[in-house]
């Protein structure tokens, strides 16, 4: 006898465990739902088996191939182009069904006795049989209403419950006779219950439902999965399990498999084949392990369902969730209940999945972070929210609406009710969307909001103290990834929060510590007028007006689309600056990498052919710039950093100047020319602000890199600042710009980039503070080794963000620069390669 296995669904409610596998395909006691399925039919004296496959046909061909293996000959149809519902599956192979056939579900676990329903088939003489199931919820499922005759009445899909008339379900098992095909028409999407059934109702023909007696699982989402292999170990369905022996009541191990002595296994259970499982580890009542399995010393699995492959670290906890093929688990990490890991994924050690989170394929999850939502599109679950700089994430896969309304509701929760701060945002729309998604969050909590939307960087830091606020955040697309967004939160004036604020924000978000408020105390709107006017006043409060007034310069000045477009040039304006336009207009797209160096490229052009005094392209929504002199050549990175301080000490005469620690020993020198000081700080954008703000007499702060601070303006970085300044300067010491670079100190200072996991960076730093001489060392950020005989230096630097380190060299001797950097170069490696037992190889920049 022939049987039809409907073998096509994608089985999305069952994602991610479907991800990479058609429905039937999905394990169950470590076999798939279809191989339960094929040896139900051939108990019940079907001898073969056409499956229909739409979804990943290859994985279920591949297994069962022609079928010999498993008692059956297997034939396969597959619907190339669209999926062709339930019936319209079977229509298309009407020529092999000549006889009486079965139809069959592949998503559902029964022992169903189907010889018994085909006997009712024929004794009623049906054209069509629905096995039907008596249910304690019938809602999910299709309710069949029969008289008493069983003939069958009328169909209702997933009715609502006032429209539950009956408890006896389709169980998507048919036994059909071949002419009924006939009422179908040939390549057309059409559905049995909805399509096939009513129309043979409505022609008379008769049609009657069997109530079977036994067991019935429609694995249909999560919850059924795991039920289904809980009944199986208790026996509640009758299945064949042999495969696996059993070794004591209740527990079946497969072969080659060793146990440790001191585990406990606490029946009924399910080990397979060839699996390690280690010392004192406890195994629960309703676990089932899958083949290949290596379970770590003292971990505990209770109701664990864990695929083939799936490595668990010592003392895990894993309570009720699955695991899937080839999953990592590392020590300590727990996994709750009803949670589900996705194939190849690596769970960090001591992190925390909370229960009922799904966690797609191929995902990496942070030592040590709590997963409290879904993780689909990303690729990393980090243990901490915050980076280098604020927030960051791919646009719309990691920083979605969702994730922005909660980071809103975390920060909130963290201020008094009732608090106001500013939002605001690039041009960008997705900075728009994530903004207004903040917004919703903070308001829950009882925030207000003084919205200042599309606003330069500069301008929204600088406006905070004027609006009696307490922070502010602001939104825009990643000045150095383009695919990314950014979420910066300030202080009350202006400066990037500190660390210890950053962690309650955390600490608020992974525990969803979240406030919730009454409706009267939610949060408002406003958006605050003028707020130009005030940073234009700050603007002229700080700079010689009247030097730039009778300035000669002529500026090219490229805005690269970003919103500083709006700003700036209504300011030089106002001063009677000559300024040409460039790319001034708002733009959704941020230009890439790419596009900006031919912009530059165009701008040194414009510079030379308007002979201009110097040209400029603004960036990172107004925060950094590069230099373009009056030759056309592009100043940046240390050269642009050491003449932004020549220039500023030679105004400022013993002034004081913020760099970061990787910054060009070139400061040092035009500082004491100058006899100004210089202070380094931490590789951090915070630090640079807090310490311009800290120390007296601080008349510039910054890099290329990051940007340039004029405390006395506000605490922030300011590139269209920085320009009117320049304009200023050089219009006061009647110098070019190519004679100050001319007498700028000539100082080699290159940088290497390597690979180093994260596990090795603190090993790798306390390696290097322990070879070398504690009156050489200083370790303001990472290690700085000082050279005792000239001004040189090596500074090995571990990048906050990702899985890399730093070696920077600084020195006026060039040839000594080139030696030091592979000597360290080589040290790293050499430390990394004895951390790890293997060679990682160096992914270089040079500058």
């Amino acid at each position: 006898m022939r049987a039809v296995l409907m073998a096509g669904g994608s089985g999305t409610r069952l994602r991610p465990l479907t991800c990479d596998l058609p429905k039937p395909m999905v394990p169950v006691m470590n076999r798939p739902i279809a191989e339960h399925i094929i040896n139900l039919l051939k108990r019940n004296g079907v001898d073969e088996v056409i499956a229909t496959l739409y979804f990943l046909p290859d994985v279920m061909r591949d297994y069962f191939q022609d079928g010999s293996d498993f008692g059956v000959r297997m034939t396969y149809a597959v619907e190339e182009d669209q999926p062709l519902g339930t019936a319209g599956c079977v229509k298309n192979i009407a020529e092999l069904l000549d006889d009486t056939f079965f139809v069959i579900s592949g998503d559902g676990i029964t022992d169903f006795d189907l010889q018994e329903a085909l006997r009712f088939h024929k004794a009623n003489g049906s054209k069509a049989t629905l096995v039907l199931a008596h249910v304690p919820n019938p809602v999910e499922f299709g309710v069949v209403i029969t008289d008493e005759d069983n003939r069958i009445q009328r169909f209702l899909e997933k009715p609502s419950t006032s429209e539950i008339f009956s408890d006896t379900v389709n169980t998507g098992t048919y036994i059909l006779e071949p002419e009924v095909l006939d009422y179908l028409p040939a390549n057309q999407k059409t559905d049995f219950s909805e399509d096939l059934f009513p129309l043979l109702l409505e022609k008379g023909e008769p049609m009657f439902g069997y109530v079977a007696q036994g067991y019935w699982c429609d694995v249909g989402h999560l919850d059924a999965y795991r039920e289904a292999q809980y009944d199986a170990l208790n026996k509640k369905v009758d299945v064949d399990l042999d495969y696996y022996p059993e070794t004591s009541p209740g527990i079946r191990i497969g072969q080659d498999t060793e146990i440790d002595p001191t585990a406990e296994l606490h029946p009924p259970l399910m080990i397979g084949d060839n699996c390690r499982i280690g010392a004192r580890v406890k195994l629960k009542p309703c676990t089932i392990i899958g083949d290949n399995v290596t379970i770590g010393n003292d971990a505990q699995l209770e109701r664990t369902v864990v695929w083939n492959g799936a490595i668990v670290g010592e003392e895990a906890f894993l309570q009720a969730c699955v695991i899937s093929r080839g999953a990592r688990v590392d020590r300590r990490a727990q996994i709750l209940e009803g949670a589900v890991i996705g194939a190849l994924t690596n769970v960090g050690e001591e992190a925390q999945i909370s229960p009922r989170v799904r966690v797609w394929p191929n995902k990496q999850i942070e030592s040590g972070a709590t997963l409290n939502i879904n993780l689909i599109w990303g690729n990393m679950a980090q243990r901490n929210l915050f980076g280098q700089r604020g927030v960051s994430g791919l646009a719309n896969i990691d920083i979605t609406p969702e994730f922005a309304v909660k980071l809103g509701a975390a920060y909130g929760s963290t201020l008094p009710s009732g608090s106001n701060i500013t939002v605001s945002r690039d041009q960008r729309s997705i900075s728009r969307m994530v903004s207004r998604s903040l917004i919703s969050g903070l308001m829950s909590v009882g925030i207000n909001i003084q919205n200042l939307e599309a606003t330069a960087i500069p301008l929204a830091r600088a406006v905070i103290p004027s609006l009696g606020v307490i922070g502010g955040i602001h939104v825009r697309i990643h000045p150095d990834r383009q695919d990314h967004i950014l979420i910066e939160f300030f202080d009350e004036n202006g400066i990037d929060i500190p660390k210890g604020k950053e962690k309650k924000i955390e600490g608020a978000y992974f525990k969803e510590d979240l406030r919730r408020s009454p409706i009267q105390e939610i949060g408002t709107v406003t958006y605050p007028s003028r707020v130009l006017d005030a940073y234009t006043t700050a603007f002229e409060e700080h700079l010689n007006v009247e030097a730039l007034r009778n300035s000669n310069s002529k500026v090219v000045i490229d805005y690269a689309y970003a919103v500083s477009g709006a700003v700036l040039p209504r300011l030089l304006a106002k001063f009677d600056c000559d300024a040409v336009v460039l790319n001034a207009s708002l733009s959704q797209v941020a230009p890439s990498a790419t596009d900006r160096e031919a912009m530059l490229g165009q701008l040194g052009q414009v510079v030379q052919a308007l002979q201009a005094t110097f040209g400029v392209q603004v960036s990172a929504h107004g925060e950094q710039f590069v230099l373009v002199d009056e030759v056309g050549t592009p100043i940046r990175g240390e050269a642009l950093t050491a003449l932004v301080t020549h220039m500023v000490l030679t105004a400022n005469p013993r002034g004081t100047v913020v760099v970061p620690v990787h910054a060009t020993g070139a400061i040092e020198h035009i500082a004491r020319r100058h006899d100004g000081n210089v202070i380094r700080t931490k590789v951090n954008p915070t630090a640079l602000m807090e310490a311009c703000q800290e120390n007296d007499n601080v008349v510039l702060g910054g890099s290329s890199d990051m940007g340039f601070i004029f405390p006395q303006m506000h605490p922030g970085f300011d590139a269209m600042f920085c320009i009117a300044k320049i304009i200023e300067m050089l219009t006061i010491q009647e110098h070019t710009l190519g004679q100050i670079w001319a007498e700028l100190p000539r100082i080699s200072h290159r940088i290497q980039t390597l690979r180093c996991p994260w596990t090795s960076k603190g090993a790798l730093m306390r390696h290097m503070v322990e070879t070398h001489p504690a009156d050489q060392l200083e370790l303001v950020d990472g290690v700085k080794v000082l050279d005792p005989n000239s001004d040189g230096w090596i500074l090995v630097l571990p990048d906050a963000g990702e899985p890399l380190v730093h070696i920077y060299v600084n020195s006026e001797d060039r040839e000594w620069v080139d030696e030091k950097l592979n000597e360290y170069r080589q040290k790293v490696l050499a430390f990394i390669d004895q951390e790890q037992g293997m060679h990682q190889v160096p992914q270089e920049t040079a500058s």
